[in-house]
């Protein structure tokens, strides 16, 4: 039989699923269990190394809304150049992405580091190399979202959203014709 714990309690280290939606986190010893990041109901289980036949996170082409803030961001970019923007905790974050392998996760050896149980340690690398930047899930537990849809590797365009775990973060690419204009294949911006 596999416990089931409530939000806010403190059930040791590991891998947990949401009763009501199947979201999986993974904790440290010491963290809280925090409401789903995705339905936000406050019940987790242990989940267990054979599986479990809870449903998954949701898989799909959604339409991706583009936040009021990354129109802003992108304006500010003088540079040609690869990049990631994300919100965390109403900080924008803008990281330029670098020639060869950028890991982002919770650990603390990360590149990109989110410190949050959504997030495995080791959730996803970047590759960028002459002329493209892909993006790669490397093992995580909740899996690595492009575009609505769960992807293991999958070359990025500029404008794609990338959600790992409860963040949400936008690929821009500014080369050529994109540096004064909008995204490709993206339209206005979204509040």
């Amino acid at each position: 039989m596999i416990d089931s714990f409530v939000a806010g309690t403190l059930a040791g280290a590991g891998s947990f699923r949401c009763e009501s939606c199947g979201f999986a986190i993974a904790l440290h010893e010491r963290d809280e269990i925090p409401s789903c990041p995705h339905c936000h109901a406050g019940r987790f289980r242990r989940a267990s190394i054979f599986g479990d036949h809870t449903p998954a996170e949701p898989i799909g082409n959604h339409e991706v809304e583009i936040p009021a803030w990354l129109t802003g961001t992108r304006a500010e970019l003088d540079a040609g150049g690869d990049y990631l923007a994300f919100d965390d905790d109403g900080e924008i974050r803008v990281v330029p992405l670098e020639e060869g392998w950028t890991r982002l996760g919770r650990s603390l050896a990360a590149h990109v580091r989110f410190d949050d149980p959504t997030v495995s340690r080791r959730h996803a690398l970047l590759h960028r190399d002459e002329g493209s930047v892909r993006i790669l899930d490397d093992r995580s537990l909740n899996g690595v979202f492009l575009n609505g849809e769960r992807v293991d590797w999958h070359e990025l365009e500029d404008g794609d959203e990338i959600v790992i775990g409860r963040f949400h973060l936008y690929f821009i690419s500014l080369t050529g014709e994109s540096l004064d204009g909008a995204p490709k294949g993206v339209g206005s911006a979204v509040g």
